[in-house]
């Protein structure tokens, strides 16, 4: 479970970056609030849903998380371009965020595949005497 205490600190500190964000932006008129709103509430999700799966009562509980967490990423990445390509946020703020939810997708994909309860992985080959 390794991977999953990395992707929960990563999802937090994720949001916690973008809650930081909105807040400095708060006053901002040229950032769009509706889509700050947006934003904020898909990142504070991908975490909170990873929080769900860890008291899953069944692998496809657990497994209907991490999914709901893998779209709250897609989600968060989508706003961010979406803030950048307005040009409302400066670009040097705004492109580490997009790397990182980039990179939460990947690994909640990653972690989504793995623990499919009706595609479960397939055991290594053994080898043939």
């Amino acid at each position: 479970m390794k991977k999953m205490n990395d992707i929960d600190k990563r999802a937090f500190d994720f949001a916690c970056r973008i809650l930081k964000m909105d807040l400095a932006l708060s006053r901002n008129r040229r950032v769009n609030r509706r889509a700050m709103n947006q934003l904020v509430d898909a990142a504070m999700s991908i975490g909170a849903n990873l929080e769900e799966a860890r008291g899953a009562q069944s692998k496809a509980d657990f497994h209907a998380k991490v999914r709901i967490s893998l779209k709250e990423a897609r989600e968060s990445h989508y706003w961010l371009r979406l803030l950048a390509g307005s040009d409302a946020l400066p670009p040097k703020r705004v492109t580490p965020l997009i790397q990182e939810a980039n990179e939460i997708v990947a690994i909640l994909t990653t972690i989504a595949k793995k623990t499919n309860p009706r595609n479960p992985p397939k055991p290594p080959d053994s080898p043939s005497s």
